[in-house]
């Protein structure tokens, strides 16, 4: 029934317009800055869309405040006028709401004009809703993305840290090797110091001769909220995918993408979208749920790690508020050659060449020499990068890309130049990369003219003429999976061509079939093939036997082993081979335990025996303790429950040990910069002590440890009987208090028992009955062997009001 405009309900409209407008237009400037037309601030309610009463007037509408929905969506109180049973809104009501409306549109404008405009108009309720083609509405574009963990902060306690490799031998001929790798290690909050080294004896003819040599000495000091990692000392240039690395001696700053690990640095695919009314949106890549999460009413833009490797299809569903599902196949490829758009990796070192590594502790280059490396994603689809060296009568710099190719796969390629005492050289390379869960397929060459140099060339490393590879593979359900291969290398007096191919099929899920084939292209006489069995006969122990055709050679391989189990336990392997006039074997048997790894066996090659031993393991000194563990090479941490002992101690929930006499457990490995759950069981503590946290997060830096205290407080409790005068059991209900204690009294239960766990060596306490009345009791507090002890019957002698 349509509603004409009255008078009489124009009066109160105009009172509250008189009195609401000077506050309109005093907060309007401030209003204007808010974005009416996003989903923020809308879903609140807060959102009032008014406009000047002189609008509405124009056309002799009745006023209307409504509540508003605009496709699904709660847009707050807004501004309408209503003549001959239809809403009208004004154009600046609606460009609030993310209306687009034409430059010549009337003002105001009737809402079902608008072209697929429906209006629904409660007069009892006083809302409206609107529902209207997203054509029409100027939204912004939402960006949805799965919520990654927080950015833990990561930290370092002082301490050191030997790690050690040992090794011997000693055969029947009274031949003996024997050789160490250590690594020593300093590290704390400013950095880590690492230096390694390598020291080898051995014994021939009767006597012993031995050396020892430095390997790397390093100081490394990073920066995680920027990224940057400092070396100074040895250490390895950064480089591009077209150039080689430098052992240098020196300084080198860079990018470290490892210091901040949950950061994606490849570029996401983004899945576009729009929605009519606010709805679920689900993405699926491969059959496999990535995302799950609501979405406004709008456009949106969806970026989810894809979690696979290459070609791919992608499935986005789309269920809006009335149940309708809409689904949108389409496909994708990802990659890790690429970089994000506006993501930059860079580095750059100064230093002198090392030479002899691992025959002399301090050979350097007499020249210095330089090296810079730059890497940034472009666009998403675009990563450009630039290498450049320099040193004595040297200039090498070159340039070179990364383009994904849609659903094409990924083409690399770049161009380098070089001047050596004016001698010019050139090198090019070009690549190409597809890759999905059944197929792959690259190739790469590289082409060198006679007068390209780098640093390494300089130092007896000569870059190759010619280095091109190609492989390509094919994964079936029924037959298994295949795949060929090609490399050819050609340096100035050699070239070297070779082609492999392999298959590889399951036979059930314990057992495998493979065969690898492989052909020196240049000599028909150079070739091999092995054909292998395997079978698992549970969880940790296998065996495989296999032909091996070398040359003119067969030989049959047999083996059987049993892997070291990650907890801790024995291992074990035996192995021969024969054929062609010649038997050798060997037995093996390994141990992994809490400080460390031995192993030892031995092995008969030609009627020769051989037996060797060898263990590895690590020293650590961390806040003021010795302790000893298995290799770190990563992270770790030392945990303290001050000073209780025999704490069980996880790591994500896994036992992973209990702290010693002094209430300390070195626990690794765990990672560096992130989250490693550390938790300790509160019902496997004594009943005297007192637990904050349970859980503590531990983030060691990159191969340091830190400090993690778990606060434990010993505290004296005991089960209190209290008795009046006659002997009687206090009544239920009664406080009792410790004197000179806050907090919440203690209640009496049956038979006069208050349970207290805040008692002092010497204890007062003061009691109020329910009738009324007060009392007290003294006693001094004794330990009695485990568990909470009990105490009185005391007397509470009753107190005299004051």
């Amino acid at each position: 029934m349509a509603r004409r405009p009255r008078k009489r309900s124009r009066w109160p409209i105009a009172l509250a317009e008189s009195l609401l407008l000077p506050c309109l237009i005093a907060i309007a400037p401030r209003a204007s800055a808010v974005d009416l037309g996003s989903s923020q601030g809308a879903a609140d309610g807060t959102a009032l869309a008014l406009d000047p009463v002189g609008a509405m007037a124009a056309i002799d509408a009745t006023d209307l405040y409504l509540d508003l929905t605009l496709n699904g969506t709660y847009r707050g109180l807004t501004h309408f006028g209503y003549r001959d049973g239809k809403l009208w809104a004004s154009r600046a009501t609606l460009q609030q709401l993310g209306f687009m409306l034409p430059v010549d549109s009337p003002d105001p404008i009737r809402l079902d004009s608008l072209p697929g405009v429906q209006v629904r108009y409660d007069a009892q309720q006083q809302t409206a809703a609107l529902t209207v083609p997203l054509k029409l509405l100027q939204l912004p574009t939402s960006v949805l993305k799965p919520p990654g963990p927080p950015v833990p902060h990561a930290s370092a306690s002082p301490g050191a840290l030997l790690n050690y490799n040992l090794y011997a031998t000693h055969d029947t001929q009274g031949n003996a090797t024997a050789s160490a790798y250590t690594e020593l290690r300093l590290f704390g909050g400013a950095g880590v110091l690492s230096s390694t080294g390598l020291t080898q004896a051995n014994r021939a003819d009767g006597d012993w001769r031995g050396r020892s040599v430095r390997l790397d000495t390093t100081w490394t000091s990073s920066f995680p909220e920027h990224m940057l990692t400092l070396q100074v000392g040895d250490t390895l240039t950064g480089g591009a995918s077209w150039s080689r690395p430098t052992r240098i001696g020196g300084v080198q700053i860079g990018t470290d993408f490892a210091l901040q690990p949950y950061r994606v640095t490849a570029p996401l695919p983004q899945f576009l979208g729009q929605a009519t009314l606010p709805s679920q949106v689900e993405l699926y890549i491969d059959g496999m749920k990535q995302y799950s999460g609501q979405v406004p009413v709008g456009p949106f833009q969806l970026n989810a790690v894809p979690g696979i490797n290459g070609a791919g299809n992608a499935q986005l569903v789309l269920t809006d508020a009335l149940g309708r599902v809409t689904t949108v196949d389409f496909s994708l490829y990802d990659t890790q050659q690429l970089l994000q758009k506006g993501l930059t990796d860079w580095s750059a070192g100064f230093g002198f060449v090392r030479e002899d590594y691992g025959l002399r502790s301090f050979s350097y280059g007499h020249d210095p020499m330089a090296s810079g490396s730059w890497r940034r994603g472009l666009t998403d689809q675009v990563t450009a990068g630039a290498h450049a060296e320099l040193t004595q009568g040297l200039a090498n710099a070159g340039v070179g890309g990364d383009w994904l190719l849609g659903t094409a796969g990924v083409l690399s390629g770049s161009a380098a130049h070089s001047s050596y005492h004016g001698l010019g050289g050139s090198q090019l390379s070009l690549g190409y990369q597809w890759i999905n869960n059944r197929f792959n397929f690259s190739a790469q060459g590289t082409r060198s003219s006679s007068g390209y140099r780098d640093v390494a060339a300089l130092y007896g490393s000569p870059s190759p003429r010619l280095s091109a590879s190609a492989q390509a593979g094919i994964s079936t359900r029924s037959l298994g999976n295949f795949g060929i291969s090609y490399v050819h290398l050609r340096y100035l007096e050699q070239t070297s061509r070779y082609a492999s191919g392999y298959w590889y099929r399951s036979l059930g899920r314990s057992a495998s079939l493979s065969l690898n084939l492989n052909q020196n292209l240049d000599d028909a006489r150079d070739h091999s093939v092995f054909l292998s069995f395997s079978l698992s006969l549970d969880d940790r122990t296998y065996m495989s036997a296999g032909l091996d055709h070398q040359g003119s050679r067969n030989m049959v391989d047999t083996s059987i082993a049993r892997s070291l189990p990650t907890k801790g336990g024995f291992g074990w392997r035996a192995q021969t081979q024969q054929g062609e006039g010649t038997r050798s074997g060997l037995a093996e048997l390994d141990y992994l335990g809490r400080y460390g790894q031995v192993q030892a066996g031995v092995m008969r090659f030609s009627g020769d025996s051989t037996a060797f031993a060898g263990g590895n393991g690590a020293l650590v000194l961390m806040d003021g303790h010795a302790f000893a563990a298995r290799s770190i090479y990563n992270g770790f941490a030392v945990v303290s429950t001050d000073g209780i002992p025999d704490v069980p101690v996880k790591l994500e929930n896994n036992p992973i040990g209990h702290t010693d006499a002094h209430g300390l457990l070195l626990v690794t490995p765990l990672n560096a910069y992130q989250n490693n759950k550390l938790s300790i069981d509160p019902m496997q503590l004594p009943a005297d002590v007192r637990v904050g946290q349970i859980d503590l997060q531990a983030s060691p830096t990159d191969r340091a440890g830190t400090l993690v205290r778990f606060d434990l407080e010993p505290h004296r409790s005991a089960s209190v009987l209290l008795r009046d005068a006659a002997g009687k059991p206090l009544p239920l209900g009664s406080e009792v208090r410790v004197r000179g204690q806050a907090g919440e009294a203690a209640l009496v239960g049956f038979d006069g028992a208050a349970y207290l766990d805040t008692l002092g060596e010497h204890n007062v306490l003061e009691v109020s009955l329910p009738a009324g009345g007060r009392c007290s009791s003294r006693f001094d507090y004794r330990q009695q062997g485990e568990g909470i002890p009990q105490v009185g019957p005391l007397t509470c002698t009753k107190e005299n009001a004051p």
